[in-house]
C-alpha cells in the first residue's frame, strides 16, 4: 500500500490534497474503530506493571533528548519537533510488531506486546493527539480547545472502550463485525496515503532523518534493553518489550502532521527509512 501511494503519486494520478483527505478519513473514522476494539477486549490483570512503567520511562527520557536535539540542533519548528521526539518512541507495535512476534514466539507474545500496544493506544497516542490540537491552536479559548478535543473521535473510542472493558459491557456481534471491518482499513489507508504525500518529497535522507531515524532505532531499545535490567521478570517480558522498541515509527506522527497542516518533508521519510532499516534490527534480536 506504501509502494502504491508512492507510485500513484509520482505518476500524478493521486494528488497530494486527496491523500490528505484519505489521511483524515482514517484518523478519524477509521482508527477509532480499531482502537475501540482494541481497549474493550484488554485483560488488565495480566500485564507487568514494572515492565510497561520501566518501556514508558525510557519513552519519556527519549521524547526530551529527541525534541531538543530537533529544536536547537536542527533548527525545527516547535510542533515538528514534537513530532519528529513522538516518531522515536511511538513505534507501529500494533500492526508491525504484533504479527512478527506471535509467528516467531507464538501465544507467549500475546500478554507483553498486548501490554504496550494498550499503553501505546490509550495513553501516549492520546497524549500527543492532544498536546498537537493545543499546540496546533495556540489561539483558541480553553473552552473552545476543550469542546475540540472531547470531541476528537480517536479520545471517545479511547474513552469508551475502557469503559465497555472495566464495566463488562456486552457488544452486540454485529457491532464487533462492524468495527472490525473499519479498523481493517485503518492501516492501509494510512499508509497509501503516506505514500502518495513521500512522492512529493526527495529519497535522499536529510542530516534530520538521519538523527531522528537513528535515536528510533538504535538509542530507543538500547534505552529499553538497559532500563530492564533493573527488576525481575519472566525473561520473555524483557526479550519482547526489546523487540517492541526496535520497531520503525509508527504512521501517527505522519497523521497528525497532516491533519494540523504540519510539513512533513522530515516525518515521512523517517517513516520510511525506519520501516526499511528495522528489518535488519528486528531479524538480529528475534
Amino acid at each position: 500500500m506504501l509502494a502504491l501511494g508512492f507510485i500513484l503519486g509520482r505518476t500524478g494520478r493521486v494528488k497530494s490534497e486527496e491523500a490528505a483527505a484519505l489521511n483524515r478519513i482514517a484518523f478519524l473514522v477509521l482508527q477509532p474503530a480499531l482502537i475501540f476494539q482494541l481497549m474493550q477486549g484488554l485483560q488488565w490483570s495480566a500485564f507487568r506493571v514494572d515492565a510497561i512503567a520501566l518501556y514508558a520511562a525510557c519513552q519519556i527520557v527519549l521524547f526530551a533528548v529527541t525534541y531538543l536535539v530537533a529544536r536547537r540542533l536542527l533548527g525545527r519548528e516547535a510542533i515538528e519537533a514534537w513530532l519528529l521526539a513522538m516518531a522515536t518512541i511511538f513505534v507501529n507495535t500494533l500492526l508491525y510488531i504484533w504479527p512478527i512476534s506471535f509467528l516467531i514466539y507464538g501465544e507467549t507474545a500475546a500478554t507483553p506486546i498486548t501490554g504496550i500496544v494498550a499503553w501505546d493506544s490509550a495513553i501516549v497516542f492520546a497524549f500527543f493527539i492532544v498536546t498537537t490540537d493545543l499546540m496546533a491552536n495556540r489561539q483558541a479559548s480553553p473552552v473552545q480547545s476543550l469542546r475540540r478535543i472531547g470531541a476528537n473521535p480517536v479520545l471517545i473510542a479511547i474513552v469508551l472502550g475502557a469503559l465497555v472493558n472495566v464495566l463488562s459491557i456486552p457488544m452486540p456481534e454485529p457491532i464487533l463485525t462492524a468495527l472490525q471491518f473499519a479498523g481493517d482499513g485503518a492501516a492501509p489507508l494510512t499508509l497509501f496515503a503516506l505514500g502518495v504525500i513521500l512522492s512529493g518529497h526527495a529519497l535522499m535522507p536529510a542530516p534530520t532523518t538521519i538523527v531522528v531515524s537513528a535515536m528510533k532505532l538504535a538509542v530507543f531499545p538500547a534505552l529499553v534493553w538497559a532500563a530492564l535490567h533493573l527488576g525481575q521478570r519472566p525473561p520473555t517480558w524483557n526479550t519482547l518489550l526489546v523487540l517492541a522498541a526496535a520497531g520503525p515509527s509508527g504512521a501517527m506522527a505522519f497523521s497528525l502532521a497532516i491533519l494540523h497542516g504540519v510539513r512533513t518533508d522530515q516525518i515521512a521519510p523517517v517513516i520510511i527509512w525506519t520501516s526499511a532499516l528495522s528489518v535488519l534490527s528486528l531479524a538480529w534480536l528475534a
